[in-house]
């Protein structure tokens, strides 16, 4: 669990994302928790200078459905980076267990057939509080984070 303040970065030592391209998917499924998390990327994207008309945004209805999202965003539109935004928080069955295996092997799958990186930004939480003070709370935002790592890695996709 994070204990640190995951909105906390050098941000002098991002690299400018004017010329790179997003894609972002966002699960509809804790959409309290999945909108502050994509408020919290595009901020920090446009924060270093990503034009709005090159980010992409869709929605899919769950976290599951991030990698069919992603994969759709990367075959149909030519981008640098994209992100996968979810939430899934423990329950009383091994429904949580099924959806963040299936979502981890998913996004790795998709890191390993594509030369775009997709980047992993789905919260897999204990209890609804640990989701909010991840989301914008006591521990800032893993969206920031998530576009950090993804204007990083757009960077070096283009400069390898």
């Amino acid at each position: 669990m994070a204990t640190t303040n995951l909105s906390a970065y050098q941000k002098d030592t991002i690299p400018n994302a004017k010329s790179f391209r997003f894609g972002i998917v966002v699960s509809e499924w804790n959409a309290d928790i999945t909108e502050n998390l994509l408020q919290g990327a595009l901020d920090t994207l446009v924060h270093h200078e990503a034009l709005e008309e090159n980010i992409s945004v869709i929605h899919v209805p769950g976290s599951f459905e991030l990698v069919y999202g992603c994969k759709q965003l990367i075959e149909t539109h030519e981008l640098d980076a994209v992100i996968a935004i979810g939430n899934v928080i423990q329950g009383q069955t091994k429904h949580f267990d099924f959806v963040c295996e299936g979502v981890t092997q998913g996004i790795k799958d998709l890191n390993l057939q594509y030369d775009v990186p997709t980047i992993f930004c789905v919260l897999t939480d204990n209890t609804k509080q640990q989701s909010i003070d991840r989301s914008g709370g006591i521990h800032g935002n893993k969206g920031v984070e998530a576009a950090v790592a993804a204007i990083k890695m757009a960077n070096l996709k283009n400069t390898l």
